[in-house]
């Protein structure tokens, strides 16, 4: 679409909300009722769609695509009621007579620009969300994830007009338009250098924006873990979607002495959940295109692998690969590897561990492998990040009960569930005051009693 008929369509998109149809509980359960449908009614052919894309296995893209969409839907339907209504609050005597409230509104018409990492989850989640809140929606999915791209415009057109929702796809030319015009809210999953663009270009209109980036995540693991279970864990949430995730542990920060002890479980892990020949696994998948795929391999330094390090320039593939002896000032360290590439870094004292992740910018997850609480307590207490676990890797951002997001760095604002549908809403603030009682204080002239009645309702 040229920057003409975005334009057009975003015009229809705001002539069509202004009607007010989505306003309606009722509409937007029916439009979460007909997604929902026509997701369990394609499931084979987006799994197929992601395959094509990633290599995901279809095990792997229902765990963490499909499904966690659906349970998001189910999570909306469940509560929009709830959610919708109006929520009176304490009234001051200062306003008496009164009834005060906040009332939850739609922005309007909504951008969201999702990523080709997890391209139908980071789609259709805040999807819902917005449509949940009672948006419109023009959907940009990322031009790297073709096949899961093409297949959401599909079903998307299937089951709403486009005056209501709209799939937009594209490169650069659709993405800079799109960004020209005037929207309500944008929502943008990608990367820092992007996310620092949206901003830029929705500051022009005033547009608010949640930037869901990422960074380099740190995976702590002290000298009291159980490092067969921690090994476990991280192998799992590193090499997931072969650690093109934007909350996979991004290196492992492991107390000097049992670091030796750790690297050897992490190697029986890769082996056990990947075979001895990860390459020729079917269900290991595969780097989104050449560009990236030379991108990582340009971080890894051979002498400093400890496991791993090949590669198939024709498949696209690296296997899960360790690297030992990593210092803060190396190349993959300068960056987000994004990548199935695990450098381990070693510290000797806690309070060292958090000066340095401190001193870094701030990441989009933390993970912390220990059975101290203490220890555990000071550093989700003393560290900024976005979200993370405690003995575990990923699983912090598969709930609808909890907010996702980014802290500086690593993004602003959060959904999910209760948050998702705040994050698209406006609450308006408003108090009805009754006409029965007028109390004259605060009209001119300003009295002595005046005075008084004001210090001692106001303090």
């Amino acid at each position: 679409m040229n920057q003409t008929q975005i334009q057009t369509l975003v015009n229809k998109q705001r002539d069509f909300f202004y009607t007010g149809k989505t306003l309606d509980i009722s509409y937007r359960i029916q439009a979460l009722q007909k997604l929902k449908a026509c997701i369990l009614q394609n499931e084979k052919a987006i799994s197929q769609a992601i395959i094509s894309d990633l290599g995901k296995s279809s095990f792997e893209s229902y765990m963490c695509e499909t499904g966690l969409v659906l349970s998001e839907i189910s999570y909306m339907l469940k509560h929009i009621r709830s959610l919708s209504r109006e929520k009176r609050v304490h009234t001051p005597l200062a306003q008496f007579h009164s009834r005060s409230y906040t009332k939850p509104s739609p922005y309007g018409v909504v951008l969201v620009m999702s990523p080709w990492n997890y391209p139908f989850l980071l789609s259709i989640d805040p999807l819902a969300d917005a449509i949940a809140a009672g948006n419109t929606v023009i959907l940009k999915p990322s031009a790297y994830s073709p096949a899961t791209s093409s297949l959401i415009k599909k079903l998307l057109s299937q089951c709403f007009p486009e005056e209501y929702v709209a799939v937009v796809n594209g490169g650069r030319a659709e993405n800079t338009a799109l960004l020209q015009q005037h929207f309500d809210y944008i929502f943008f999953t990608g990367s820092q250098a992007v996310g620092r663009e949206v901003m830029r270009q929705a500051s022009a209109h005033l547009t608010p924006v949640t930037l869901e980036l990422g960074g380099k995540s740190p995976c702590i693991v002290d000298e009291t873990a159980d490092l067969k279970l921690a090994a476990k864990r991280i192998v799992f949430g590193k090499y997931l979607n072969c650690g093109q995730t934007c909350v996979a542990p991004d290196y492992i920060y492991c107390q000097e002495s049992v670091k030796d002890r750790f690297i050897q479980e992490v190697k029986k892990q890769i082996t056990a959940q990947f075979g001895e020949r990860p390459l020729s696994n079917p269900d290991y998948g595969k780097i989104i295109n050449e560009k990236h795929f030379n991108r990582i391999l340009s971080l890894i330094e051979e002498s400093k692998v400890v496991f791993g390090g090949t590669s198939d320039p024709k498949t696209l593939q690296i296997s899960p690969t360790v690297m030992d002896g990593v210092t803060f000032q190396d190349k993959i360290m300068q960056e987000e590897i994004f990548g199935p590439v695990m450098p381990v870094l070693t510290y000797q004292n806690l309070d060292d561990v958090i000066q340095k992740v401190n001193s870094m910018p701030h990441p989009l997850a933390l993970y912390f492998f220990t059975k101290n609480k203490a220890a555990a307590k000071k550093i989700t207490a003393s560290c900024g990040f976005g979200g993370g676990c405690i003995n575990d890797t990923i699983i912090h951002l598969a709930t609808s009960e909890m907010s996702f997001g980014g802290f500086g760095e690593s993004g602003m604002g959060g959904y999910h569930g209760k948050e998702g549908f705040c994050t698209f809403s406006h609450f308006k603030s408003i108090v009805d005051k009754k006409t029965w009682l007028d109390l004259p204080m605060r009209y001119q002239p300003y009295k002595k009693l005046n005075n008084k009645l004001i210090h001692f309702f106001l303090k």
